[in-house]
């Protein structure tokens, strides 16, 4: 038997080194496209987007290693959309900390996590949560990743009278976004490999071409770790003089605990069980273990100096092409530490290269909302509540919050409050909390 068989049991899950190679590479090319909008996001907080760059390579990999060898799962872990966005413009941008405290709030986020998982709570925070809630919390992230992608590629712009009014499309930027969400929704369509990196990077060759963007090179060293690692603010989250400070505390840490905790969970649910390792003698010990490891990559990626790292729902694009075992994402952890050397190539992409990769997973977001008891009023107005005022208030945190707190009054104004969970209870009495110390 070879090193990675007796490792990874390849063997036993029938499965061999040149198609675990292959998953590895496949999942590898579906979710890279995080090297190029990670930065560009969190770069909007004054966060250096070279060293971005290097802690998200570097938190993928280590994330996608733990998952390997304390798991054995076909997962790739990566700093995760829709938490990076709420670093970015709610955390930093509208509750007004700096991204070093963000950066703490992530850490603690991923201790909590961490401890959760430890302890059995966690299973029974997810049991306890309706399933029309976790479908609307995943479609609200992707209606706010939407809104994020149209204006950062200008195609709608600010309006005194509307708000919002659509942008000028006979400019560069709006077209060659909306071309790139297009090529990108085409390829995938015809499953191509590597669709979103793929539109990313043609978005890009068009600016160059135009001269919208310099070429400074394509491969160098990587850049300095040094501005964001081991930069995060522990003392100055506890201590955040910016209005209430248990409530800003309270709602930062339970958003990205919450989003974290639905996001890995189902990710992982997912992937496992289209793998069939669930149904295997030792399948919950391994999730329990992935889970471990997914919170684990959390608190590094933090150190490091990047928002949380998340399971990429992109791994099942491995597992379909016959990825079994933790030696595909270890090939996912070798390719992102190979992508540290195509710095140049990052720091050239637009802001509107990016867009369509970040509108083009946001509709692939809203496919949860199907699974919303629409003909039941307790549930469906919670969730349209939870998935509209996340855009519209631009903040998780508050169609987090305002989705629990109606699912939580219309059940009990409804005489139906035997319906609601002691999880829903809690979360819901905490963000109530949390607007009552504001």
């Amino acid at each position: 038997m070879s090193l990675f068989d007796r490792l990874f049991k390849l063997h036993q899950h029938g499965t061999s080194v040149r198609t675990e190679v292959l998953a590895g590479l496949t999942t590898f090319l579906t979710m890279s496209y995080i090297v190029f909008v990670n930065p560009e996001i969190l770069g909007t907080t004054g966060m250096d987007p070279g060293a971005v760059f290097v802690s998200t390579c570097l938190a993928a990999a280590i994330g996608s290693t733990v998952m390997a060898l304390a798991a054995n799962f076909p997962v790739g872990m990566a700093p995760g959309m829709g938490l990076n966005a709420f670093f970015a413009f709610t955390v930093v941008g509208a509750a007004g900390l700096p991204w070093q405290q963000a950066l703490a709030a992530v850490f603690i986020s991923g201790v909590v996590f961490w401890v959760l998982s430890l302890t059995g709570i966690r299973a029974w925070l997810v049991a306890g949560i309706p399933a029309s809630l976790r479908s609307a919390i995943v479609a609200g992230i992707g209606l706010f990743l939407a809104i994020i992608a149209l204006q950062k590629s200008q195609v709608i712009i600010a309006n005194e009278d509307t708000m919002l009014t659509l942008g000028k499309l006979d400019s560069a930027p709006p077209l060659l976004a909306l071309g790139g969400f297009l090529l990108i929704a085409i390829l995938e369509a015809r499953k191509v490999r590597g669709a979103i990196l793929i539109g990313i990077l043609a978005v890009t060759g068009i600016a160059w071409a135009i001269g919208h963007v310099q070429y400074g090179g394509l491969v160098s060293l990587p850049p300095s770790l040094a501005p964001t690692f081991l930069q995060l603010d522990i003392p100055g989250l506890l201590h955040h003089d910016g209005g209430a400070p248990l409530a800003v505390l309270m709602q930062v840490v339970l958003v990205f605990v919450l989003v974290e905790v639905f996001d890995a969970t189902g990710t992982l649910y997912g992937v496992a069980g289209r793998a069939g390792l669930l149904k295997l003698a030792d399948g919950n010990k391994r999730f329990g273990r992935a889970l471990l490891a997914d919170s684990s990559a959390i608190v590094a990626g933090s150190l490091l100096g990047t928002s949380s790292t998340t399971a990429f729902a992109e791994s099942a694009s491995g597992v379909q092409v016959g990825g079994r075992t933790g030696l595909t994402a270890l090939v996912v952890a070798a390719l992102f530490l190979g992508a540290l050397l195509f710095s140049p190539l990052a720091a050239m992409v637009p802001p509107y290269a990016t867009a369509p990769a970040l509108l083009f997973v946001a509709g692939l977001m809203l496919r949860e909302l199907v699974e919303v008891k629409w003909d039941d009023l307790t549930e469906s107005v919670p969730a349209a509540l939870c998935a509209l005022a996340m855009p519209f208030t631009y903040s998780i945190a508050n169609g987090l919050a305002f989705g629990f707190i109606a699912y939580a009054a219309l059940k009990a104004g409804t005489g139906r409050w035997r319906e609601v969970r002691p999880a829903v209870w809690l979360v819901a009495g905490l963000f109530v909390l949390r607007f009552a110390l504001e």
